[in-house]
């Protein structure tokens, strides 16, 4: 999918922002789209590097089907070759020689077998992955089981609008918010664009959106990155999209690095609220207060959390059954 033939048998592909001019026999920065001959091809459809059933808040997802179960799966490859990646053993490498295919409807049964509400997508980038998410998706929705892509943001608005119709959450990594971070990070020059498309996912789509900024001290810490992205969340999605800030521990080529803080985690929270936000949310620090959903207009507690034991205590539908007030819960 999403494929211009060019001149001379190269081809451009058009599934994710880096648009790579891919020339005869060689690949694009995934790894996974190919170029053979002039045609272009998926080499991962239906390869599956990792699937487990998981609680819907280790994507994380707070808003969205809360206490359910997603069948998550990932491939092969990636857009990003982030330094500090924590799943670089299926997202550096190539495919594999005894790697499993999970065919879309195989997928679909084992989710309903695992009684599992919806699938998920995540471990490594979705986008990468088009084909066979959307070819999944739209099964997912004959079952009526909900739909999540865990990504970075980089898809192209193409592919967005190609999956659009199918998919049910975006729950996407705001990395930083300078160019020299996401260069630093991950090698990527155009990252604002993951901002534009996140906006389209909620707009044009009516995805559920949630935002995940994972902190490394040193690098995205600094008060402007933080509240750059607080703040963006607020004009962009709105005050009521949640945002999770969260710990980084020192990996792949980040293990020299120290683990963020508490009080960094802490200081994020009091950037993300003064900035207006009314749900963020603390990661990767399981029994902290700031894993809860309190109510903004009345202050009490209707999501109890720890780590991923949650138990709904104050919600009907979307809203706060004390006060009812609009809380922004995507429920089945």
């Amino acid at each position: 999918m999403l494929c211009e033939r060019l001149s001379h048998d190269r081809v451009r592909c058009h599934v994710c922002q880096w648009r790579c001019t891919i020339n005869p026999g060689k690949l694009g920065v995934c790894r996974m789209r190919a170029n053979r001959d002039g045609a272009l091809y998926a080499m991962n459809y239906a390869e599956v590097s990792s699937m487990a059933p998981d609680h819907i808040e280790k994507k994380p997802l707070f808003h969205f089907f809360p206490g359910s179960f997603a069948f998550s799966l990932g491939s092969w490859g990636c857009n990003f070759h982030c330094r500090g990646c924590q799943n670089w053993e299926i997202s550096c490498v190539d495919i594999p020689s005894d790697s499993r295919q999970l065919p879309p409807q195989k997928a679909i049964e084992l989710t309903k077998r695992y009684d599992c509400q919806g699938i998920s997508w995540t471990y490594n980038e979705p986008a990468i992955w088009l084909e066979y998410t959307l070819d999944s998706a739209k099964l997912a929705r004959e079952d009526n089981l909900y739909t999540v892509y865990v990504t970075n943001g980089y898809a192209t608005p193409e592919a967005l609008d190609a999956i659009g119709p199918w998919l049910d959450a975006w729950r996407v990594d705001v990395k930083g918010f300078t160019d020299a971070f996401y260069q630093e990070l991950a090698g990527t020059p155009h990252w604002r664009g993951i901002l534009d498309v996140t906006k389209r996912a909620k707009e044009k789509w009516d995805m559920h959106v949630e935002v995940v900024t994972n902190i490394i001290s040193g690098l995205n810490d600094d008060e402007e990155q933080l509240k750059g992205i607080a703040d963006w969340i607020r004009d962009a999605l709105g005050e009521r999209t949640p945002w999770h800030v969260t710990r980084f521990h020192p990996w792949h080529d980040l293990d020299h690095l120290r683990v963020t803080p508490l009080s960094t985690l802490e200081r994020a929270y009091r950037i993300g609220r003064e900035s207006g936000l009314k749900f963020v949310y603390l990661g990767n620090v399981p029994g902290h207060d700031y894993e809860n959903t309190v109510c903004y207009s009345c202050g009490q507690t209707v999501v109890r959390r720890l780590g991923f034991d949650t138990r709904v205590v104050g919600l009907e539908g979307s809203q706060c059954k004390f006060c009812g007030a609009d809380l922004n819960f995507r429920m089945g």
